[in-house]
């Protein structure tokens, strides 16, 4: 079996065991609040498997006398045994070798050893002694944990306010133990499948595994949960068709956060192709966001802390139009899925709002007022792809008609892609996404696109995953962003395919009234060409037919029989 494959196998067989392992809490909490319980158990143990990486690392270091190791504590330097070892104890528990590693600093009350260890005591067991010297005894397994993310919001300024306390749900101790164990049991550091090491890190594999919990969550949540998890597929195709490489990403509707994670798993999966290290490449990323749930917003905060991605999410969480936490900001690449057809957003101090320079959007929906913020955000170079309602490619209901013609006049759109239905947990409304850019000159490895608008219509791809959702495939997700590049980028041969992808000019979109849905222009798929002539054909068909109706009466027959031999034919 290929790595690849091992580790999938590896990544399933773990969510489905810590999956079952927090599915147990549904019977004390509602989904919308046993998330926050296993999230922040999550986060516990990623912060402290780090900490105790980076811990392991250092004693090595000190302990090893090599070439330019300037951390070294040579043993001939202290006295007894006991003496060096204590040195070396007291030199690790030093913030500053954390902090130049980017590790958050867990003190030891956080500790997933000290955690897993005194869940397990009596109620009222001494567990330590507070800078007064007053004992700290054992309340309840909840409240050890919130102690724990206490200790960690204070340790780490990056953390304050992002972490959700679990005290308030009143759950029963031997639930939250048992949580504890699974987490504990699960090989999060030096993995391995059938006798195999996987180069899996720990940071790989709970970043996997809160991704995979946010997915399973917006599912068990429901309508409301799908407002902070956009599907996988739909961030990946995103992300790969606006190739983000370098310089600043901006999400002002950014839910958990999932087009950072997607931006930064792509760097990782492309630096190969463009001859850098990724880690290096990392560098020169950074990521801006705003989200107006309060909740949500600590979910991407501890998303971002889970993968190590520097942030700035601005002070609080806030609404976008009226409380915009990064008024000075001009982002390269700007990419969001916020609700769709939003009504209740207007506010009188948004009268002639600079964002909105093709038109002042309707009151009574929020499409093109997302749609504005982000242009307004973008640089003259930049870049963005924004999810809508499919209705925003059509409608004229107020000013919509006019700022999406003012929007082509403008010659900011690029491409418009029409998507299946049923790929969203909370909405069935169908969607379209739209990438739009300042400059179709040409440059930076673009060809000069102007007065040209690239219409894919992918309404009949993907699989149906279960009854209700539909998802894309990586081959569907290929075929889509293969298109796009073959059209935006120089030196390759783009062609119209008929019922998928059509090149429209301006003229062409002005004879549409400024429709821009994409089935307007890709016409139908052109239909394999029958060569069976008519004649023949009729002579084959009522032969099949008759050879049916035979069997029918045959059947028929059969049927009546078996029912007499019943007594319930006469």
């Amino acid at each position: 079996m290929s790595e690849a494959k091992l580790e999938q196998q590896f990544l399933n067989a773990l969510d489905d065991k810590l999956w079952k392992a927090a599915d147990k809490l549904r019977s004390n909490l509602d989904a919308a609040n046993y998330k926050h319980v296993v999230l922040g158990l999550i986060f516990l143990k990623y912060v402290s498997d780090a900490f105790e990486e980076r811990r392991e690392e250092l004693h090595d270091l000190f302990t090893t006398e090599a070439d330019g190791n300037i951390y070294h504590m040579p043993r001939a330097n202290y006295g007894s045994d006991d003496d060096y070892e204590k040195a070396i104890e007291a030199e690790l528990e030093l913030l500053d070798y954390y902090q130049e590693k980017n590790v958050f600093w867990v003190p030891v009350v956080s500790r997933w050893g000290f955690l897993r260890e005194s869940a397990t005591l009596p109620s009222g067991s001494v567990l330590w002694s507070d800078a007064l010297g007053n004992e700290v005894k054992l309340r309840s397994v909840s409240w050890l944990i919130d102690q724990a993310l206490d200790e960690i919001e204070a340790a780490n300024a990056k953390l304050k306010g992002i972490l959700n306390r679990i005290g308030q749900y009143q759950l029963e101790n031997d639930k939250l133990i048992g949580l504890i164990n699974s987490f504990s049991d699960t090989s999060f550091r030096n993995p391995e499948l059938n006798g195999q090491k996987l180069p899996l890190h720990s940071k790989d594999i709970l970043g996997h595994v809160y991704e995979y919990f946010l997915g399973q969550f917006a599912l068990a949540e429901g309508k409301q949960g799908g407002q902070y998890y956009t599907p996988k597929s739909i961030v990946t195709l995103v992300v790969e068709m606006l190739e983000p490489y370098k310089g600043r990403v901006y999400d002002p509707a950014m839910g958990s956060g999932g087009f950072f994670v997607s931006s930064e798993k792509f760097i990782d999966t492309h630096s190969a192709d463009k001859h850098y290290n990724a880690a290096e490449q990392k560098r020169h990323i950074s990521v801006y966001g705003q989200e107006s749930n309060p909740t949500t917003w600590k979910l991407a905060a501890m998303n971002m802390a889970i993968r190590g991605i520097d942030f700035n999410f601005g002070k609080k969480n806030a609404d976008t139009f009226l409380e915009d936490q990064h008024p000075d900001l001009r982002a390269d690449f700007v990419m969001a899925n916020p609700p769709f057809n939003m009504k209740d957003w207007w506010h009188a101090s948004l009268e002639s709002d600079v964002r909105w320079k093709h038109g002042t959007p309707p009151q009574g929906n929020a499409n093109f007022a997302w749609m504005q913020h982000m242009l307004h955000h973008l640089l003259p170079t930049g870049s963005m792809g924004l999810l809508l309602a499919n209705g925003s490619m059509s409608s004229n209901t107020n000013t919509e008609g006019d700022i999406r013609r003012a929007l082509v006049d403008a010659d900011v759109v690029e491409c418009m892609v029409a998507l299946p239905g049923q790929l969203f947990t909370n909405t069935q409304i169908p969607a379209c996404i739209w990438f739009l850019t300042k400059s179709k000159a040409g440059g930076n490895g673009k060809r000069e696109r102007r007065g040209q608008i690239l219409f894919i219509d992918a309404r009949n791809l993907g699989f149906m995953k279960d009854r209700v959702l539909r998802d894309f495939t990586a081959t569907d997700i290929a075929k889509i962003v293969d298109t796009f590049h073959t059209w935006q980028k120089p030196g390759k041969a783009y062609l119209n395919q008929a019922g998928f992808c059509y090149a429209a000019s301006h003229e062409d979109i002005a004879k549409n009234d400024f429709v821009l849905t994409p089935g307007r222009y890709v016409g139908a798929p052109e239909q394999e060409q029958d060569t069976e002539p008519f004649a023949d054909k009729m002579k084959r068909l009522t032969e099949t037919v008759q050879v049916q109706f035979a069997e029918s009466h045959r059947l028929e027959g059969q049927i009546q029989k078996n029912l007499r031999a019943l007594g319930y034919w006469s």
